[in-house]
């Protein structure tokens, strides 16, 4: 495991200083504050928002349409929005984390948009998805887009999450 940790290291600290305005230094950081269950606050980073999935708010909001469409309750999106905070805290608050980017690195509000790689390698955002914990973001194109589309199937076709009672 300690390998497969270092080699993810390596191939980040290689592969991102060759992206423009990002340095080694900006590339991995302890997770300080959890918001909710796609945004959380990373050591010399800032917000960082889990690119290509939507947990669902605490509150109403207008982005519950597409999972009310999808036969997901308000009562149910409220409880999983909670879960999807209480999984967010407990795999990643306190953890040393690597962001990988993709095309777009921050979003409208100044977030940072990153993969959120945990220290024994699994990518937070796949992990939400498999849990039914969040859906895939279909707005924007990025490119672990078919690979998020896979999990969140997976986690409907196992009545997970989300796609559980509903």
């Amino acid at each position: 495991m300690k390998a497969a940790l270092l080699r993810l290291f390596l191939a980040a600290a290689l592969l991102f200083p060759f992206v423009p305005g990002v340095s080694a230094q900006q590339t991995s950081g302890k997770v300080l504050w959890v918001y909710d269950g796609d945004t959380l606050k990373v050591e010399g980073i800032g917000k960082v928002r889990l690119l290509g999935i939507d947990a669902p708010e605490r509150e109403d909001s207008e982005r519950d349409r597409y999972l009310q469409q999808q036969g997901v309750s308000i009562a149910a999106l409220r409880r999983i929005s909670a879960e999807a905070l209480r999984f967010t805290i407990a795999t990643a608050k306190g953890k040393t984390v690597a962001l990988e980017f993709d095309r777009e690195r921050t979003d409208r509000h100044g977030r940072t948009l990153a993969y959120v790689i945990l220290p024994d390698g699994r990518t937070l955002n796949s992990l939400l998805l498999e849990q039914g914990l969040a859906v895939v973001y279909r707005r924007f194109d990025f490119a672990r887009k078919k690979e998020f589309l896979a999990a969140e199937a997976a986690a409907r076709t196992a009545c997970r999450g989300l796609w559980g009672n509903r």
